[in-house]
C-alpha cells in the first residue's frame, strides 16, 4: 500500500478530529462485542444500531463534506475484544482518502512489538497518529512503560490523542464492564507534555469531571489541544465554553465521537452556543490544519 495521502482540506467545511473504525463485518460473537456495542448506542442515544463500517463512515462525511480523522482502539489486552487490525483498516480506508484521514492505535503494553510497529506505521504508510484509551487499555498515560511508544511517535512527527474523563465503555453493565475510570484523568497527560515537549497531544473529550484539570494542562503546555468529542455541546459546562472563547481558542478541536455520536447533532447544539463567531472556524477546522500540519 503507498503512503497515505491528505483530503483536499481546502475543500471541506471541517475537519472531525475523533471518528471510530469498526471491521467490515461489524460482528463479534465470540467475545461479547454486540452486547458491549449495545450498551454504548444505548448510552449515547445513538442512531446506529450497529457501528457503520469504514465505507459507510465515509459516505457519511463525503456528503457532508467533511474531514474525518478516523481509528480503530486496540484494547484486546484488556477487554478481550479481538481489535481491529491497524493495517487492514489503513487498506480499507486507503480507497476514502478523499474524507478520511487514518490515524492508528497500539496497545502500550506490546512493548518493544508495539514500538516496531508504531515505526512501521509512520515510516512505511505515512501514518499521522496515534489513539490511546488509557480506561479501556488499563494503564496511566504516564506510566514510563509506555515511553519507548511515545518516543518512536514523537520521533516521526505524529499525533498522540488521548481519550480522558469518565467513558460510556461500560456503562450500565456490571462493574462497568471492569473498565477504570482513574486512568483518564487528563492530569497524567501532563507528565506525558512535559518529557515529550515536541509531541503533539490531543486530550480527547469534555474530562468530567476533570475539566478544570485538562484546561489547566492545555493552558501550560504548549504542545497539548483539546478535542470537544463525546458530549453533546449542549452540556459543555460553562467554564469550557469560556476558555473556547478565550485564552485557548486557538487548540480546541472539533469532534464528534462518531458513529455514536454525529456530526449532526454535534454540530446543531454547536450552532447553539454563544461562542464569538471569528472562533467558530478555528474550532471548526483552522486549529486542526494546524496540529495536523496540513
Amino acid at each position: 500500500m503507498p503512503k497515505l495521502k491528505l483530503p483536499d482540506i481546502e475543500k471541506v467545511v471541517a475537519i472531525d478530529i475523533h471518528t471510530h473504525a469498526e471491521e467490515p463485518c461489524g460482528l463479534h460473537g465470540d467475545d461479547g462485542y454486540d452486547d458491549f456495542q449495545e450498551r454504548m448506542a444505548e448510552y449515547f442515544k445513538s442512531p446506529h444500531k450497529h457501528p457503520p463500517t469504514v465505507p459507510e463512515t465515509a459516505a457519511y462525511y463525503r456528503s457532508k463534506n467533511i474531514a474525518a480523522v478516523i481509528f480503530p482502539v486496540d484494547a484486546e489486552r484488556e477487554t478481550g475484544f479481538r481489535r481491529y487490525n491497524n493495517y487492514e483498516m489503513l487498506e480499507v480506508a486507503s480507497d476514502h482518502l478523499d474524507v478520511l484521514i487514518p490515524f492508528v492505535s497500539i496497545d502500550p503494553h506490546k512493548g518493544k512489538l508495539g514500538v516496531r510497529e508504531a515505526r512501521k506505521l509512520i515510516e512505511e504508510y505515512g501514518v499521522r497518529g496515534f489513539k490511546f484509551h488509557p480506561t479501556m487499555q488499563g494503564f496511566y498515560a504516564n506510566d514510563r512503560m509506555a515511553y519507548p511508544l511515545y518516543e518512536a511517535i514523537n520521533e516521526g512527527g505524529a499525533i498522540a490523542l488521548f481519550h480522558t474523563g469518565q467513558t460510556g465503555v461500560g456503562s450500565g453493565m456490571p462493574g462497568g464492564m471492569g473498565m477504570r475510570l482513574k486512568y483518564s484523568n487528563p492530569m497524567y497527560m501532563d507528565d506525558v507534555a512535559a518529557d515529550f515537549p515536541g509531541l503533539k497531544i490531543i486530550l480527547a473529550h469534555p474530562s468530567f469531571p476533570w475539566q478544570e484539570e485538562a484546561l489547566s494542562v492545555a493552558t501550560h503546555k504548549p504542545n497539548v489541544y483539546i478535542d470537544l468529542s463525546g458530549w453533546s455541546p449542549k452540556y459543555f459546562p460553562p467554564i469550557l465554553v469560556r476558555y473556547i472563547n478565550s485564552i485557548l481558542q486557538d487548540k480546541m478541536l472539533f469532534g464528534s465521537d462518531w458513529p455514536v455520536i454525529t456530526p449532526d447533532r454535534w454540530l446543531a447544539d454547536f450552532a447553539k452556543l454563544e461562542i464569538r463567531e471569528e472562533i467558530r472556524p478555528k474550532v471548526m477546522k483552522a486549529n486542526a490544519r494546524k496540529i495536523l500540519g496540513i
